[in-house]
């Protein structure tokens, strides 16, 4: 069984509000594969403490002269690879969308070197759409569910948010996940094409030596490659993009206000055509 390895170094997650702080860790399992280990009880909500000590690990990892290789992102907490974000501290820090959290999925989705999203418990919405901006997918096969649940507590996907899994994914995936709140296990995150396998560190490792991920860096382009296969994501994660669906989003609610208006208006009439 594969260990995490020599610890390379540790960036800490200062407390932020509730939430106690805890560390990233990144280690070295295999030669050039960097295990970044994200531990910060309860659940690893992303918030901006947590946001930008994952950042800090990811630039070190690329700019602290390191060989370059693959970076697999897990939790040091058995049940939860994270729990998406804290909504109050979302919603209430100006600038958290396009400063802190797509500013994090832009890095994964464009980061020079292949990542791998290693899945131990639970990856609820934000947490899920975390490690669908990396490149590979390993969830356990015992424990733990992957879902998009906006639906059960009333917030509509952003662009930036529900892009990534229409590029990802097949159609029916994308529908049960967004539409049907669905809670895939492992097993079933495979055949939906969610994960790319089940497992834990071990696998993660056979997958890099399968596929040799750990040579795919050293010609420099890869980070340019994903960006241009995952454009549409990429635009809706840059500042520009989020400004543009802004817009999108106020016309659009806009919008459905005055039908709903227009409705009611009219509700009297087609009652009594329907005789009610």
């Amino acid at each position: 069984m594969a260990t995490p390895g020599k610890t390379l170094f540790a960036i800490p997650i200062p407390p932020l509000n509730q939430h106690p702080g805890g560390t990233v860790t990144v280690t070295l399992p295999a030669p050039a594969v960097y295990l970044l280990t994200i531990t910060s009880p309860p659940d690893n909500r992303l918030t901006t403490a947590s946001c930008t000590a994952i950042l800090d690990a990811l630039d070190l990892i690329e700019f602290g002269g390191y060989t370059p290789g693959v970076v697999i992102t897990t939790s040091g907490l058995p049940k939860f690879f994270s729990n998406g974000l804290d909504l109050e501290h979302a919603l209430g820090t100006q600038g958290f969308l396009p400063g802190v959290l797509y500013r994090l999925f832009n890095r994964y989705l464009t980061y020079p070197m292949p990542t791998i999203a290693l899945l131990p418990g639970h990856a609820f919405a934000g947490g899920l759409m975390l490690a669908m901006h990396n490149d590979y997918r390993v969830m356990n096969p015992a424990k733990g569910f992957a879902c998009v649940n906006e639906l059960e507590f009333g917030v509509p996907l952003k662009a930036a948010m529900s892009s990534i899994f229409r590029l990802k994914l097949p159609p029916a995936t994308y529908r049960d996940l967004v539409l049907e709140a669905k809670r895939f296990s492992g097993e079933e995150g495979v055949k939906a094409g969610l994960v790319d396998r089940t497992g834990g560190l071990d696998q993660a490792l056979e997958l890099i030596k399968e596929r040799k991920l750990t040579n795919k860096a050293k010609t420099g382009i890869y980070g340019l490659l994903k960006a241009e296969m995952y454009r549409e994501s990429v635009g809706f994660l840059m500042q520009a993009g989020y400004d543009k669906e802004e817009e999108k989003d106020r016309l659009m609610i806009e919008g459905e206000d005055k039908r709903k208006e227009e409705a009611e208006g009219k509700l009297g009439s087609i009652k009594e055509k329907a005789k009610l």
